[in-house]
């Protein structure tokens, strides 16, 4: 991406980084070379609105189906945000999808 960047011909995406060198690590590098780490990372978007929500109602010893609830919260805020998105929308998950209707 920097290589890229400094011929002027940049990748225009973010990426997430989950781990780094075996370790538990969550980060975001955007599409311009810069990179941060934080307990919460969203891409385009989900930067402004649903990163408020997640930082303020997200903590140690959330449940699975309290995590769900809250990452339906952060979609539905999402969807008022930006009307070009549809009403239906999956969550995958190594068990059986989530179908939510708005």
């Amino acid at each position: 991406m920097y290589n890229r960047r400094n011929k002027f011909n940049p990748l225009w995406n973010s990426l997430v980084l989950r781990t780094k060198n075996g370790q538990q690590y969550l980060g975001k590098v955007n599409m311009i070379g810069i990179n941060f780490e934080d307990n919460h990372v969203s891409t385009r978007l989900g930067n402004h609105p649903a990163m408020l929500i997640l930082r303020h109602e997200c903590n140690a010893n959330l449940t699975f189906k309290e995590g769900v609830k809250l990452l339906e919260k952060c979609m539905r805020v999402l969807l008022h945000h930006d009307r070009t998105f549809d009403n239906l929308f999956f969550f995958g998950f190594p068990c059986p999808f989530l179908l939510v209707l708005l």
